[in-house]
């Protein structure tokens, strides 16, 4: 019975498995094309890219993630975030204007904004927050308008109560008619869905951003933090 070279000879070539006395060519099924190649060549890993294991999208560090970040993005969110950030970099010639507009719910404001405010000031980010910035007594619109003007971008927390207030138009509704004549916005979506967010309001649902579905909300205010850095 004819032996198989492969152990002295390899078969790293088809001419190679051609001339083998076992293999001669024939359908040999112990034969691998990229056996003789390093494992690096046959998968994809480095400190910067890695492939996620749900939906198998690949994530990347953006442009403006810092050297030791381990911060990782879609496609999407690159898509969406990359002219926020180029708003965020032409903005940063005025120190004194903050880093986050909060738009959401009146509903949400001891809840899931408030969280949201809360890690985001841990992260150093500095976040105006409608619960701490609106003196009592003073007129919430006008109080709105200038916490646009003095902050670097918008970020607006999507919510059952967010979705009900633009149903209503609502306070919430102006903030956002503001933020979106600018790429100055960054829809966070929580507790509910973009599918439900275009239902109530295509505009903004157009606009991919981050889900707290996707990552947990600690990621996703660090993803925020990022962006705002300069």
């Amino acid at each position: 019975m004819a032996r198989c070279t492969a152990p002295v000879n390899g078969h790293r070539t088809a001419s190679g498995r051609a001339n083998c006395p076992a293999c001669g060519g024939g359908g040999y099924r112990g034969y691998n094309p990229y056996s003789s190649y390093p494992s690096s060549y046959s998968s994809l890993s480095n400190s910067s890219t890695s492939r996620s294991s749900g939906g198998g999208q690949t994530r990347t560090k953006a442009r403006w993630s810092s050297a030791g970040s381990t911060i990782l993005y879609t496609p999407a969110e690159i898509r969406t975030l990359t002219p926020v950030r180029e708003n965020v970099e032409k903005r940063s010639e005025f120190p004194d204007l903050r880093d986050v507009f909060l738009c959401h719910a009146w509903d949400d404001r001891k809840g899931a904004a408030k969280e949201l405010h809360d890690i985001l000031e841990s992260k150093g980010v500095t976040v105006w927050f409608s619960e701490k910035d609106v003196l009592l007594g003073s007129s919430l619109l006008r109080e709105i308008d200038k916490g646009l003007v003095k902050s670097r971008v918008g970020i607006v927390l999507v919510t059952p109560s967010f979705l009900e207030r633009v149903k209503g138009e609502g306070v919430a509704d102006k903030e956002l008619s503001a933020l979106l004549a600018r790429d100055l916005l960054v829809p966070i979506v929580h507790d509910t869905t973009f599918e439900d967010l275009r239902e109530v309001s295509p505009l903004l649902g157009s606009r991919s951003g981050l889900s707290t579905i996707e990552e947990p909300i600690e990621v996703v205010a660090a993803k925020l933090a990022e962006l705002v850095a300069v």
